[in-house]
């Protein structure tokens, strides 16, 4: 939207007169932001504690910073270390705002597309609702196994207490560290992280002078969309298949180019388009409105290259006569991370003793 480009381009090389008129609504933001806080801290407000440990993962400017990624490799994590996980999340860009308990066969419109992911992926509960604490009160009461709860995109979500929060940070950092509508903040900074925090830079490198647990990211490979709908895993050798030949590269991600980079580096040539974050891929108009400046591509049946949260919205039929891969985008924790969690958290608890068998009558 150009309103968004516009504001984008003054958090970078502000103008005049838009620092005329977005400091005093950021000083505004900020202030309201901090007297909620305020009012959580001086226990006026309280949170939702729950019965199980949560761990909150969260970013601190607007956009992405490999949240979803994080979650997912958190989840695994949990799993192994013989935790029983669950997932809450708003929802973002879903239909409608009350609680939902997903489902394989939902999709990204009455999900949103990174629960759905999440789901797909990784196979544990996940719930959605614009209130948090009903999301995963709901969770809880219908799978009593799951004892841990996992809160994507909570950081802000001050009504539901936390054991531990995640603070994923990206390569841009905290931008020109201002809070919005001048700057991508979506809280005053504060000097230091809290003391339940753990630090996590996602994209390979610290973006910050706080210390924290520096993780990496790679794409797994490539498969087709029909396969990795199934459940398939790309095998790494799976790029050959593409190197060489008319490819179309769709993202609507936060920061598009940094997929884009990696599948250049995978040796593919590719045609890039950018979309907005959370495009919906409605068909039509999606298509038509990029077609020119890749018509050279559709016309010669390009194949299209898109990331995991944008094919759980795919109808590949929308892509003309080019065929749809899919490459998943895999986020390796670091062990330092992994060390520092697990002595936050407690030892998960035993798995429940099976009823004894009934004898026979």
């Amino acid at each position: 939207m150009p309103w968004r480009d516009w504001l984008s381009g003054q958090w970078a090389r502000p103008t005049p007169a838009g620092s005329l008129l977005l400091r005093p609504l950021a000083a505004l933001y900020a202030a309201l932001v901090a007297a909620r806080q305020a009012l959580y801290r001086h226990g006026w407000c309280r949170a939702v504690r729950l019965p199980v440990p949560v761990v909150v993962v969260g970013n601190l400017v607007v956009g992405g910073a490999g949240k979803t990624p994080t979650v997912v490799a958190l989840v695994d994590w949990l799993r192994g270390a013989g935790w029983s996980p669950g997932v809450v999340s708003r929802g973002y860009g879903r239909q409608g705002t009350a609680v939902r308990l997903l489902a394989p066969q939902d999709s990204a419109a009455s999900a949103g597309d990174e629960p759905l992911l999440i789901l797909r992926r990784c196979g544990v509960p996940v719930a959605v609702g614009a209130d948090r604490v009903a999301a995963a009160q709901a969770l809880l009461r219908t799978r009593p196994g799951v004892n841990i709860l996992v809160a994507d995109d909570g950081l802000q979500h001050l009504r539901l207490a936390r054991d531990i929060e995640v603070i994923v940070v990206d390569a841009g950092g905290v931008g020109n560290r201002r809070c919005l509508p001048a700057g991508p903040l979506r809280a005053p900074l504060p000097a230091e992280p809290p003391a339940h925090a753990l630090l996590l830079y996602t994209h390979g490198a610290a973006s910050l002078a706080w210390p924290g647990h520096v993780g990496s990211r790679q794409l797994a490979g490539v498969l087709p969309w029909a396969e990795w709908r199934a459940g398939a895993r790309p095998l790494p050798e799976s790029w050959a298949a593409l190197r060489g030949r008319p490819l179309v590269a769709a993202a609507g991600l936060a920061h598009p180019e940094a997929f884009f980079a990696m599948l250049r580096a995978q040796g593919l040539q590719i045609q890039p388009v950018p979309l907005p974050d959370h495009h919906a891929f409605t068909r039509p108009p999606w298509l038509t409105e990029i077609a020119a400046e890749i018509a050279t591509e559709i016309a010669a049946g390009a194949d299209w290259v898109v990331t995991e949260k944008d094919a759980v919205k795919l109808d590949p039929a929308g892509f003309g006569a080019g065929r749809v891969w899919v490459a998943p985008l895999d986020f390796r924790l670091p062990a330092s991370f992994t060390e520092a969690l697990a002595r936050r958290l407690p030892p998960p608890p035993p798995p429940p003793t099976p009823p004894p068998p009934t004898a026979p009558r």
